[in-house]
């Protein structure tokens, strides 16, 4: 009797599964919903970045500053995309579809390695190690994938391959495990020493409470990227890229970019001071209440 119903219930989410994937309505439904939670994050974004320029305008484009443009352009351009999912599928040539897929996901990676970079600069810092080359390498990592993924899209365009199209995927998977291994390499050094003072103030506890919870929730969102990229390579099932995939897309992209930019807005949503500091103030690594 157990068998039989449990054979029933898994006949009846495939048959829910099937429906709501072929369907064109539901389809829709789930991209229109997708470009709304993208469109309120991207204004969070927005609204955040105003607030910022307008308490600190003398400090120009600050680390923090561009950290939240970029949210605002990632989640925006997913919005878009999202909103004409259908249009997207079939555009032409179809290096304009990938491009409109998967730049956003590059941006993301760029977007929040940047915390990655300011918490290797404090703990640098910290730890009287030198910096001098860690931005260098942030720009020179970023340069190389983003060359080595356009050099992709080109190849693809001009002579579409199965085996090009699954090394990207898996090229997007090692790039996200990068990602979530920085975070736990600099987020969990910081934690660990912002740990080791004591925690005798209300702002200290809260700057410890931020960088564990970012680190964890930035480690989780790659690390998930990863294994869905990597699965996407070897089994059509887990692509991303198709119009009849909108909950296996809804439920991706939720837990993948959605919640984690919106977590992390709203932890880091500290405005920098109004005052501006002594001679020889840093602004850039400085206006950031992120650890």
């Amino acid at each position: 009797m157990a068998r039989f119903l449990l054979l029933h219930f898994h006949s009846a989410a495939e048959d829910w599964w099937y429906t709501l994937n072929e369907s064109k309505a539901w389809q829709n439904r789930f991209y229109y919903s997708l470009s709304g939670a993208y469109l309120l994050v991207a204004l969070v974004a927005l609204i955040q970045l105003i607030r910022i320029e307008i308490r600190v305008p003398e400090y120009g484009w600050t680390t923090q500053k561009v950290f939240h443009l970029l949210n605002f352009l990632v989640n925006g351009v997913r919005a878009v995309v999202f909103f004409f999912r259908r249009q997207v599928q079939f555009l032409e040539p179809r290096i304009l579809q990938s491009l409109l897929l998967d730049l956003p996901g590059l941006l993301f990676f760029t977007t929040y390695t940047l915390l990655v970079l300011f918490w290797a600069e404090i703990y640098h810092q910290a730890r009287s190690l030198p910096t001098d080359n860690l931005r260098p390498t942030f720009v020179v990592i970023n340069t190389i994938i983003y060359t080595i993924q356009i050099l992709v899209w080109l190849i693809v365009w001009w002579k579409p391959l199965g085996l090009l199209e699954s090394f990207s995927k898996i090229f997007f998977a090692g790039v996200s495990l990068g990602a979530a291994i920085g975070f736990l390499l600099y987020g969990g050094r910081l934690f660990l020493m912002l740990q080791r003072f004591p925690i005798e103030s209300k702002g200290r506890r809260k700057k410890l409470r931020e960088v564990g919870l970012v680190t964890a929730i930035c480690f989780t969102c790659f690390t998930i990227r990863s294994g869905i990229m990597a699965w996407a390579a070897f089994d059509k099932r887990g692509d991303l890229d198709v119009l009849d995939h909108p909950v296996l897309d809804t439920v991706v992209y939720l837990l993948v970019e959605i919640l984690p930019s919106a977590l992390v807005l709203y932890i880091l949503r500290k405005l920098p001071p109004n005052r501006p500091g002594p001679p020889g103030y840093e602004p850039i690594p400085s206006t950031i209440r992120t650890g």
